[in-house]
């Protein structure tokens, strides 16, 4: 079902160079590759000189080292999050103890739902927790430097407390782990939404910004028409889970077996992941009856 997305894989790098992507904005990758960062985690360094940095990365020395050698003594003004996971935010605190420089973003961790039992480790896993931002970013808050605007636009469901950041000056927008061209995003719950991702995806597509750079892999582009197909692709496999639930399936791992036919096992996990982020969904919609087995329309189990 991936084949409805014009996926883009390419990508000429070099870990420990940053590359120039505009003559304002530059982009440096962490070495910490998988099946879910692709390369690895994308930090940026937007303006010259007088410079912010977007999503510093993993707590690696060895990225850290990297960054500041291709700083070259430029000042760090701010420094932004897109989102708190533990590829993203953890590297904010040294880069803050070296540069002086405030962290932004749009708050704390946090679950899209009350947890369930056997849920907290979970969350603990992926999830930078004691990431505390110095200012909680509102929607379309700016923050600006010497020849760069950033326009804060909140983009919560892969996690509630993503943001996307709009370069005004490259019309260009730093989209996280929201929308990348390399692969879908993933929702997990309980710290992503199905319901909250749908609707960030169709904010970012109803904005002007033509070239996505996102938290891994290349750049997006023809922006618009790929946040369409991810929004097709995501009402594909809806459309999927709700005929397997006809057809009789009613376990998770039933689901992913009929749906993701082939799936590398070691994103089965991830693929549970995203099937229960669509079963809460069509449940909050009234679409799908969770219940019990005696009694089932659609049953459903956190653990997967």
């Amino acid at each position: 079902m991936a084949d409805d997305i014009p996926f883009d894989r390419s990508l000429v790098f070099e870990y420990g160079r940053a590359d120039w992507l505009s003559p304002r904005l530059r982009r440096l990758i962490a070495n910490n590759p998988s099946p879910f960062t692709f390369v690895g985690t994308n930090t940026y360094i937007v303006g010259v000189g007088r410079v912010a940095v977007i999503d510093p990365g993993p707590d690696d020395p060895v990225h850290l080292a990297g960054l500041i050698k291709n700083l070259n003594g430029e000042k760090v003004e701010a420094i932004l999050v897109t989102h708190t996971h533990r590829d993203h935010s953890p590297l904010a605190v040294r880069l803050k103890e070296l540069t002086g420089a405030p962290v932004l973003g749009i708050g704390p961790h946090i679950a899209a739902r009350p947890l369930n039992f056997g849920e907290f480790d979970r969350l603990e896993a992926s999830a930078d927790t004691q990431f505390v931002p110095d200012r909680a970013l509102g929607d379309g808050e700016i923050i600006a430097g010497d020849g760069w605007t950033l326009e804060t636009v909140p983009t919560p469901g892969h996690t509630m407390n993503h943001a996307a950041f709009a370069f005004k000056e490259d019309n260009v927008l730093f989209a996280g782990d929201h929308v990348m061209a390399w692969a879908t995003s993933v929702i997990a719950p309980p710290d992503g939404s199905m319901s909250a991702y749908m609707a960030s995806l169709r904010r970012v597509a109803a904005r002007p910004e033509t070239v996505y750079w996102p938290g891994h892999g290349g750049p997006v582009r023809n922006a618009k028409q790929f946040a369409a197909a991810y929004v097709k692709h995501r009402l594909m496999r809806e459309a999927a889970i709700l005929r397997q639930l006809k057809e009789g399936l009613t376990t998770i791992p039933a689901l992913v077996g009929a749906i993701y036919q082939g799936l590398d096992q070691k994103l089965t996990g991830a693929a549970g992941l995203s099937v229960l982020a669509h079963l809460e969904d069509l449940v909050q919609r009234q679409l799908v009856i969770a219940a019990p087995a005696a009694t089932l329309t659609a049953t459903y189990h956190p653990a997967g």
